[in-house]
């Protein structure tokens, strides 16, 4: 037997007392540079709940519980830092929430997976003006932009992040990071063991709870303890990324926006059926290729086919949505019999709305001389370029990386849980929130929206059971 199992025996059948009620155990390597260390053992304790994952979903899921039943002990576990994700969200602003869809199922359409389910009672919960109201009401001043994209006045993450983690520490929530809970079972009572490790020492942590809420995001660690619980995972893909695209002059106008388009994406797959998948809205030219809200939807609601096609199909723009296909031409006309001198590089019409750089990118794809003047160019020159402009196509070759936004589709299906106190219907006391379920939408705060709605109706769930049931006679023995 090895000395880190001697020890733990020793303590398991000879410092423990008779049939504890819950305990920990903490320890760590027997190797001569390692000391094992007892820190804390709990002959009569409170309730436990203990949340997976330190994000929008389990910060805010673990506030809602402990303000409703204040003698829980809620422990939130999280491998790296705190709210990462709200921290960098949003460019650093924090794209909090949308405030344009007060109406459930407009807001349920915003997300490619999740629209059916949650036409339901999920956000009449916990909606946007509920979210905006709680950070209202702990002093977050927030602004909504015209788009329905609701910031804080400080346009500063850190208010938002500052906001959650001052609220967890005043309700006495505790927030241990550097940990990973790595398995989880069921115990004879129907309680969770969690066996918890830290990822810079060889260090091992057994703890009891109570309750148990998941609410690790696309982390890997998530999808295993809903596994070792008995739930079933549909493979995550990644939604919500931008398109590498296979035009070289393109991508050297980086930086070149488009107010509203139409992009229209044909995926190249084995598979039969795939619909054309269709959007609209801002787009924006980058160094690899080509992102803004249009595309990103197209991501999102394409994202499982996008992985089955490899990232591969044609993309089909429409630059000049509000304006018809004969308007264009004759516009082009017009401009033709009123400028004859100059040249076409340096003189189109205003009607257009685009900037010269893109303008010289279409003449140079369309093989039409820059320096020609106007009264040169043939009619077909001028019905190319106005086709150009409302079926433009672009090869995409594979998907980008928008590391600021990014999240999966897929995760624990939804009819393995009841939206209405987002407990599993598998095993009894586990809850979800977040993207750990098959849960995604599109930009615009509808992520975080879902974050901040399950995590409100697990943590209230939760809460109203250990208030009901915890005896107000139970008191803390450490030994």
């Amino acid at each position: 037997m090895s000395m880190n199992n001697s020890v733990t025996r020793f303590i398991l059948h000879n410092l423990l007392p008779p049939n504890p009620q819950s305990f920990n155990v903490h320890f760590a390597s027997s190797t001569p540079r390692r000391r094992f260390q007892t820190l804390a053992f709990s002959h009569v304790i409170d309730e436990k709940m203990v949340v997976v994952g330190g994000g929008a979903a389990g910060i805010y899921g673990a506030i809602r519980a402990k303000t409703l039943a204040p003698d829980l002990n809620v422990v939130v576990i999280e491998k790296g830092k705190p709210l990462a994700k709200v921290k960098v969200s949003g460019g650093g602003r924090c794209n909090v929430t949308n405030g344009h869809c007060a109406d459930n199922l407009i807001l349920a359409d915003k997300y490619p997976r999740g629209s059916k389910e949650f036409r339901g009672s999920f956000f009449n919960v916990h909606g946007p003006n509920d979210t905006m109201s709680w950070f209202s009401e702990h002093g977050v001043k927030l602004k909504t932009e015209e788009d329905g994209r609701v910031f804080p006045v400080s346009d500063n993450s850190s208010t938002i992040v500052d906001c959650l983690l001052n609220e967890a520490r005043r309700r006495g929530v505790i927030l241990q990071t550097g940990k990973s809970v790595t398995t989880a079972s069921n115990t004879a009572d129907g309680k969770f063991m969690l066996k918890i490790e830290k990822r810079t020492i060889d260090y091992v942590e057994f703890v009891e709870a109570d309750y148990l809420l998941i609410a690790s995001g696309s982390s890997q660690q998530g999808y295993n303890l809903a596994d070792q619980l008995g739930h079933s995972i549909i493979k995550p893909v990644p939604s919500l990324f931008t398109f590498k695209i296979d035009d070289k002059p393109l991508t050297e106008l980086s930086g070149i926006t488009f107010p509203k388009v139409k992009a229209s994406l044909k995926l190249e797959s084995l598979q039969k059926n795939i619909p054309e998948l269709t959007q609209v809205g801002p787009m924006l030219v980058t160094h690899w290729g080509l992102s803004g809200p249009v595309v990103l939807r197209l991501s999102a609601w394409g994202a499982r086919d996008l992985f089955s096609s490899d990232y591969k199909g044609t993309l089909l723009v429409d630059f000049l949505l509000d304006v018809h296909s004969e308007a264009l031409k004759s516009l082009l006309s017009q401009h033709k019999k009123k400028f004859p001198k100059q040249k076409v590089v340096g003189s189109y019409p205003p009607e257009l709305g685009l900037v010269k750089r893109f303008w010289k990118y279409l003449l140079n794809r369309e093989g039409i001389d820059e320096d020609i003047l106007w009264a040169s160019i043939s009619n077909n020159s001028l019905m190319s370029i106005a086709t150009l402009l409302k079926q433009c196509s672009f090869i995409v070759k594979g998907k980008g990386q928008f590391k600021d936004e990014f999240v999966t589709a897929g995760g624990v299906p939804l009819s393995e849980i009841s939206l209405k106190t987002m407990e599993s219907r598998i095993k009894s006391r586990l809850y979800f929130a977040g993207e750990v379920l098959n849960v995604d939408g599109i930009t615009g705060g509808f992520n975080f929206q879902n974050a901040w709605s399950g995590g409100y109706i697990a943590g209230t769930s939760i809460g109203k059971m250990a208030a009901s049931s915890a005896p107000s006679s139970l008191k803390k023995q450490t030994i």
